[in-house]
């Protein structure tokens, strides 16, 4: 019967296209109520303060809720060196697939500089026929392309590394991870533009920050997609997300997206710079060592439910989170809920882009028993986010960078949620 809510998997999980059915009537009989989302109480007819005066006037920039303290970025400094450090983004307290700005993971080096845009040039110089210097004025003048795009920090996840599983909430392990609407100028117009000779096969990018942080990336790719960005969901790029210029290498290990840019060098060699020979390197089990593994492989993760997060109840729920891939756009999400054994396949919400988040949702009837929770993403090339067990096999057991497994929570009977390696 329509109006009977069939499991299409194990452990509870239900059509994907439940929630998006229009007129769906549940008679009594149905094991689902979705007035589990709706407990209904006594109207109160008195009126709350807030509709007894005038509210606050208006503001010259908007500012979060107070009641919305809590959903902030966890921030991890170095002590022994104070600006070297990381913050998460809460992913586990986000909807949609755009991070705000305010709450894009940061990983600094040295600390935030203080840039004067106008005192701000960018170089072009090296193996080029015509050397270049622009101020942020004169590139405020290109024409400019907008593009939606995560950017991922290649060390992200990595306590998946660990024998035993990390329980914090789920943004403060995966939350090296953020997605945005980037617009700037075409690295390509800019390299164009200034002539580059035929033996130019790569770009070092450098920042004007204290660390003065540079990168390798290949001229390929540079000419492909990569953009000067200028502005991050329609405003000018924050301070520590690398305003006046930020390189966006779209798809690619977040540490080549290098931010204040001031320098790009064409040259015929990478420069072996430390974030490309002690770092971003990984010995493999078999001797030889991972270099240059500059994509971001297909990931997925749920965000609710996830630890942190206390089940209310058996019944109707909704599983919920975030996919991404360096080589393309997200093709399917499956979702299990009972520990691997089935699967089910997830709704992507529209707009699916490329190398960008994609939400994806699923409906769940929970029994109130303990059960493990999991996802996994395939990307439009056929890849599939592998096990931990598949990735260790692959890479060995002392990783560091690019941990993409399939990542699972246990939701104990009491309504508790964990990490656990599956």
């Amino acid at each position: 019967m329509e109006n009977q809510l069939e499991p299409v998997a194990g452990g509870g999980l239900l059509d994907r296209r439940l929630f998006l059915k229009r007129g769906l009537v549940f008679s009594a009989a149905t094991a689902v109520s979705l007035q589990v989302f709706a407990k209904v109480k006594p109207f109160d007819s008195n009126l709350p303060a807030w509709m007894l005066k005038p509210g606050e006037p208006f503001s010259n920039y908007g500012e979060p809720s107070p009641y919305e303290k809590s959903t902030i970025r966890w921030k991890m400094e170095n002590s022994m060196a104070p600006g070297n450090g990381v913050s998460w983004t809460p992913l586990h307290d986000l909807e949609g697939t755009i991070t705000p700005n305010g709450l894009h993971f940061e990983r600094h080096h040295n600390g935030v500089p203080e840039i004067d845009p106008k005192r701000h040039q960018l170089l072009i110089h090296g193996l080029v026929e015509k050397p270049l210097m622009f101020s942020v004025d004169s590139l405020l003048r290109y024409p400019m392309r907008s593009l939606f795009c995560f950017i991922e920090c290649g060390g992200n996840s990595n306590a998946g590394w660990r024998s035993k599983p990390i329980q914090t909430q789920a943004g403060y392990f995966h939350g090296m991870a953020s997605c945005s609407e980037w617009t700037g100028v075409p690295l390509s117009v800019l390299l164009h533009e200034a002539r580059i000779k035929a033996v130019g096969k790569w770009l070092i990018a450098e920042g004007a920050d204290a660390a003065a942080m540079n990168v390798s990336i290949p001229l390929e790719k540079a000419l492909d997609d990569c953009i000067v960005a200028v502005y991050q969901n329609g405003e000018r790029i924050r301070p520590e997300n690398g305003y006046p210029l930020r390189l966006l290498v779209p798809g690619w290990e977040g540490v080549l997206n290098v931010k204040w840019l001031r320098r790009l060098h064409i040259t015929t060699r990478p420069s072996m710079t430390r974030n490309e020979t002690s770092k971003y390197t990984e010995l493999l089990p078999s001797g030889k060592a991972r270099q240059f593994s500059f994509f971001m492989d297909a990931k997925s993760l749920i965000t609710s439910p996830s630890p942190g997060y206390k089940m209310d109840g058996s019944g109707l729920y909704q599983i919920t989170g975030l996919a991404w891939s360096g080589r393309g756009k997200i093709s399917k999400v499956e979702v299990s809920a009972d520990g691997g054994n089935s699967w089910a396949e997830a709704q992507l919400q529209e707009p699916v882009l490329s190398k960008c988040f994609t939400r994806f949702r699923i409906p769940w009837q929970w029994q109130g028993k303990d059960i493990i929770i999991m996802s996994r993403a395939v990307d439009e090339t056929g890849y599939q986010q592998p096990s931990r067990k598949m990735l260790i096999a692959q890479r060995g057991k002392h990783g560091y960078f690019h941990y993409n497994a399939i990542v699972s929570w246990k939701v104990a009977a009491d309504g508790g949620i964990s990490h656990v390696y599956a």
